[in-house]
């Protein structure tokens, strides 16, 4: 008779419960995204596939959508080039103040959202700055900025020195070394870190709120119709958003252990 061992379910059954709590939120926003809503989706009406094939007839959620969308592109480009640059400046070179930059660098890190917030809009107001996209975009760049440092940071700390002294020895140039060798080798946690830029970006709401003035991204939109219920069409678009992150992950597991699959051939 085989014993009864508690140490041996608590873990699967605690790990089950956790993940069960996690995706209630997403399973009801992708539920009530087939709601056949009225004027509120807070109560089930009945289903329908036509929130999905007309996303974009509630007014503002594309425009919010699409503002997020922008912001989030061009927060993150700016955000990992000057990250990705100042991760190699600190990893490879010596210079005065340096402890201090990498102490600065971990404060947006460390501070709450709504001091950065409530900072930055004091900052603008003072100068007299009118609020809306740009100040949207420079708001996300700064607290991406240190997310970016650190996820490239870990990357180039990795990197095996000798490979670019080989290329100095076969005559490469600097700039050659570093889009032939260092770039190929830094681009996964560039990409890492660009992705990660891009979702706190897409997803930041209360620094956000702080400095949009007229100008409505997502989880603003959202954030201001969940009084009445968040529309059906949001429900959608956040539904969308998951499904495709999901995609993304999927993909890049399959890729990766098709390629150490391949590897482990050849070897």
């Amino acid at each position: 008779m085989r014993k009864f061992s508690l140490g041996k379910w608590t873990l699967p059954v605690y790990s089950t419960l956790a993940f069960i709590y996690l995706l209630i939120p997403i399973a009801y926003t992708f539920v009530f995204s087939f709601n056949d809503t009225f004027k509120s989706n807070i109560s089930w009406r009945g289903f329908t596939f036509d929130n999905w094939v007309n996303v974009c007839d509630q007014q503002g959620v594309c425009e919010a959508f699409g503002s997020s969308v922008l912001i989030g592109v061009i927060s993150t480009l700016i955000a990992t080039a000057m990250g990705t640059a100042i991760a190699i400046a600190i990893v490879r070179y010596r210079f005065k103040a340096r402890s201090m930059v990498n102490l600065l660098l971990f404060l947006p890190m460390a501070t709450p959202e709504v001091v950065l917030g409530a900072g930055l809009a004091s900052q603008f107001l003072s100068m007299g700055v009118d609020k809306g996209i740009v100040t949207i975009i420079i708001a996300h760049v700064m607290f991406c900025l240190s997310f970016v440092v650190v996820t490239v940071k870990a990357r180039v700390a990795s990197l095996d020195p000798a490979l670019e002294e080989a290329g100095r020895d076969l005559y490469a140039s600097p700039s050659q070394v570093f889009w032939k060798i260092t770039f190929p080798l830094l681009l996964p946690g560039i990409m890492a870190a660009a992705l990660l830029s891009f979702a706190l970006s897409f997803d930041d709401f209360i620094i956000t709120n702080f400095n949009a003035g007229p100008a409505t991204t997502f989880p603003k939109y959202v954030y201001t119709a969940a009084s009445k219920g968040i529309p059906a069409e949001a429900n959608v678009v956040g539904s969308a958003v998951f499904l495709f992150a999901i995609l993304v992950v999927v993909t890049v597991q399959v890729r990766g252990a098709i390629k150490a699959k391949r590897l482990a051939a050849i070897k």
